[in-house]
């Protein structure tokens, strides 16, 4: 994620999941059910009126086969941001 960070800025996660999502051609309905979200909570997610909280990204990024250190780090930042707070996140396993 740092690399396509410093191409194109800041990422959220509602970005990358849509990004995931489209990229394997998949409906929100049928990605909805992947993560075990209705397709409605993916819909808002996706636009940016909820965000995801740091346990659930975990279990998103274990469900489409991803490390979970970027997308927690992506649902806390989007927190920090959306608090207007002028922070950056960093992840590292304990």
């Amino acid at each position: 994620m740092p690399f396509i960070e410093r191409l194109v800025g800041r990422i959220s996660l509602a970005a990358l999941l849509e990004s995931i999502r489209l990229g394997e051609e998949m409906t929100q309905r049928e990605f909805a059910a992947k993560l075990g979200v209705s397709k409605s909570h993916l819909c808002d997610i996706e636009k940016g009126r909820k965000l995801v909280s740091p346990e659930r990204a975990a279990r998103f990024a274990k469900e489409l086969g991803y490390s979970s250190d970027q997308f927690v780090r992506l649902a806390l930042q989007d927190a920090i941001d959306r608090a207007g707070l002028r922070y950056t996140v960093q992840v590292t396993a304990a």
